[in-house]
């Protein structure tokens, strides 16, 4: 439904969304089938309206396309599918070729060579989401929470990619210990081994005792997923103000978000949730701004307008309305 708001007697202004017409949905390959990111991408541009949704992704060493991945495409309404993946497919849906639409907008992650090329594309009038490059993870736990259950957000998280980054940050030294001794055993009995011990590798694992410094850190951190097992969570969640996706409390894990929760997996990565938010509807959209003015309405800011144009020295904005004004007043007399 539109907004509308009359600011004043005869003037009346309004929005509409409108969808993005054209819209490009990368979908990595790599070592998973990620069919999710399939899904939190197309059905909000299914919902928005959009009439043309591209989507990418790398074909396998046999050079076809996962049949997860199709099979969402297909039941999200996308309209086109490419076998191509990394930079080729970036610079394929911002110019076009003779196989690939030019797209308006591209979405989706990827790693850090894709996230460049998508930054480079907004140099050549294609929009993106955000840079969405290797995925994230930071969770606060202070003694309420559970050494288990934290091990295996981290480990869930660091099986994405060898370029994975998972942190952990508590004020109890116990806690962490148990998390450490923890993450072995479970690792153990996964089957991307080698992949997560690559990107445990890159692990942190940080004791702040005092709680607002713990915050400030998480804040300058500005993680992709931030999860709160703390007594305390209320004074995390009134104090976050960057961080991609926030899960509270022992029970929310950050896979519920990866799949079913009901909130999107497609997040600003690598800091860039101080300046960038998450998907949504909105991402598919753009908003119009409208306004009707009456005779009354113009009569009624005219002599502002004028002033205004004058001393910005734009005479012919101010005789757009002085001309407006006197036919009205020639009309009256």
């Amino acid at each position: 439904m539109p907004i509308s708001l009359e600011t004043m007697p005869g003037i009346l202004c309004w929005m509409e969304k409108k969808p993005i017409q054209k819209v490009g949905l990368y979908i990595p390959g790599g070592t998973a089938p990620l069919f999710s990111t399939v899904l939190m991408l197309a059905i909000p541009a299914q919902l928005a309206g959009c009439s043309e949704i591209v989507l990418c992704s790398p074909p396998d060493p046999s050079g076809k396309i996962n049949p997860a991945i199709l099979y969402a495409a297909h039941i999200c309404g996308v309209t086109t599918i490419i076998k191509s993946g990394g930079i080729p497919a970036i610079a394929g849906m911002t110019f076009g070729t003779e196989t690939i639409p030019k797209v308006y907008k591209i979405f989706g992650p990827g790693n850090q060579f894709v996230t460049g090329a998508k930054q480079f594309a907004t140099q050549f009038g294609t929009a993106i989401d955000m840079p969405a490059g290797p995925s994230e993870l930071l969770v606060f736990a202070d003694t309420t929470a559970n050494a288990s259950f934290v091990a295996a957000d981290l480990l869930s998280q660091a099986e994405h990619g060898k370029d994975s980054q998972v942190v952990l940050v508590s004020n109890s030294v116990s806690l962490l210990q148990k998390v450490i001794r923890e993450i072995p055993r479970q690792l153990a009995g996964l089957p991307r081994q080698e992949i997560v011990k690559e990107a445990l590798r890159k692990a942190r694992f940080i004791y702040i005792e005092n709680q607002i410094e713990a915050l400030d850190f998480i804040n300058e951190y500005a993680p992709e997923h931030f999860i709160i097992c703390a007594s305390n969570e209320a004074f995390f969640i009134r104090g976050i103000q960057n961080a991609g996706s926030v899960f509270v409390g022992n029970y929310s894990p950050e896979s519920a978000g990866d799949y079913a929760s009901g909130t999107n997996h497609t997040l600003p990565t690598n800091g860039f949730a101080r300046n960038y938010s998450g998907i949504t509807l909105d991402s598919f959209q753009k908003t119009i701004s409208f306004q009707k003015l009456s005779p009354e309405g113009i009569s009624a800011i005219g002599k502002s307008i004028e002033v205004m144009a004058t001393t910005e020295g734009l005479e012919a904005h101010k005789n757009a309305v002085t001309i407006r004004l006197k036919q009205l007043q020639d009309e009256n007399n």
